[in-house]
């Protein structure tokens, strides 16, 4: 009878055994699924003008933020592998006294679903309000936030070390409809790996790896309101000065001049989806 117990209990251990391994196998697999379909190593000398456009704006045209946007190497380089985007104190104006950079791939590079990542390393000091995010490819006809908005990863310089990410949509748009905050220690100081996994379900945002999700925003009725993400979407990198958010604890003009640097940008979808 002891014989017996002893062999189902061995049984049952090696059952057990390869539940366990079949369950963590499973746990990888979809990372293991996505393949590389692009990326901005930023490995030249200059912006690459396939991938990216400089977008031209006055301070104040959106978020009352004080920065105007242009288009000039002394508020950018590639170097060494890296993309510099500067904030600089350049006049005595709140709004136009500063002036920096803003990135977009909009029509050049546009993406439906996949796990899109940017690594970077973020600016300090009160004031700085960098972002690394995506607006739906209907934006210039549907307008925000029925085209969709993806934040990646925000910073804003009032609160060092603190990353947030959020959606956007027609139904919940705001300062903390659907954000998360998340404390990391070194974003000032080390680069990390923000990004997303999106398909037709759900958006999740990591930080690191991908096994690392932070947040999740999957509706269980979508619609148009509340699901703008079944089109493709464009990528977008700025650095803004003050504003309703970055400025809200004012703006230290004596930090300046100031960089977010990123390292690189990729794009990985399934094999064989296209997606």
């Amino acid at each position: 009878m002891s014989k017996l117990v002893c062999f189902q209990k061995l049984v049952f251990f090696v059952f057990s055994l390869g539940l366990l391994f079949s369950c963590k196998e499973k746990t990888a697999e979809p990372t293991k699924k996505y393949q590389l379909v692009w990326s901005d190593e930023f490995d030249g000398n200059s912006v690459n003008m396939d991938n990216w456009s400089f977008v031209l704006w006055d301070a104040g045209k959106v978020n009352n933020e004080w920065q105007k946007y242009v288009e000039d190497t002394a508020y950018y380089k590639v170097e060494d592998g890296k993309l510099y985007i500067k904030a600089k104190k350049t006049g005595d104006n709140v709004k136009g006294g500063y002036t920096s950079v803003r990135l977009s791939s909009q029509k050049k590079k546009e993406f439906k679903y996949g796990r899109i990542e940017f690594r970077a390393k973020m600016p300090t000091g009160k004031g700085t309000w960098p972002a690394l995010w995506m607006l739906g490819s209907d934006h210039d006809e549907a307008h925000w936030p029925l085209c969709g908005e993806i934040d990646i990863m925000e910073y804003v310089g009032y609160e060092p070390n603190m990353t947030h990410s959020n959606i956007h949509t027609k139904s919940d748009y705001g300062y903390t409809n659907n954000k998360v905050t998340i404390n990391l220690k070194s974003a000032e100081e080390d680069f990390h790996t923000y990004g997303i996994i999106w398909n037709k379900d759900a958006i999740k945002f990591y930080i690191d790896s991908p096994d690392n999700i932070k947040n999740t925003y999957a509706p269980k009725e979508k619609t148009q309101d509340n699901w703008p993400f079944n089109q493709p979407f464009y990528l977008i990198m700025n650095f803004a000065v003050g504003g309703n958010w970055g400025g809200r604890e004012g703006v230290d003009a004596t930090i300046f001049p100031q960089s977010m640097v990123v390292d690189y940008v990729r794009v990985y979808q399934l094999k064989g989806s296209g997606q």
